[in-house]
């Protein structure tokens, strides 16, 4: 069994309780989620706060304009400090999916850390290296841009 790693960093210019009441939101993810996935929450999500158990559904539309259902639990909730939701259901074998917020001077270093694992064996590996991991880069690269925008402009204003 061969998992892959992925790890993007990046500093945010507001303080740790705006990035932690922000990302721990679950509401807030299809802001930041490329618009072309379609990204839906699908669960009545009963609190705007994540916690330890929490279960969401969700569809997306990853490849081809194609829904697939994905359900996460969240765990490991360390309040201000990280979490990790990891999936039960969806296209991954297995995805588990850390958040970590460090306070720096003018900011916040937010750092995301993805285990993954694709089905199919060796059709997994190929479907890898041909476009899976470049999608994934994509999305964060997306979510980098939409999150300097949106702390940008909030301390603009405030």
């Amino acid at each position: 069994m061969y998992m892959h790693n992925f790890r993007v960093t990046q500093f945010l210019p507001i303080d740790l309780n705006k990035a932690w009441s922000f990302f721990s939101a679950p509401g807030n993810l299809s802001k930041i989620t490329p618009p072309e996935m379609d990204f839906k929450i699908l669960s009545r999500v009963v609190s705007d706060n994540i916690y330890d158990g929490m279960e969401i559904d969700y569809r997306v539309k990853p490849i081809a304009g194609i829904p697939v259902k994905w359900k996460t639990e969240i765990k490991n909730v360390r309040k201000l400090h990280s979490f990790t939701d990891i999936q039960i259901r969806g296209p991954y074998k297995v995805w588990e999916h850390t958040h970590t917020f460090a306070a720096v001077k003018g900011g916040v270093l937010m750092n995301d850390e993805i285990a993954y694992l694709l089905p199919f064996g060796i059709l997994g590996k190929i479907a890898h290296f041909l476009f899976v991991r470049k999608k994934i880069e994509k999305i964060f690269n997306y979510r980098k841009t939409v999150l300097q925008k949106i702390f940008l402009n909030a301390n603009n204003i405030n």
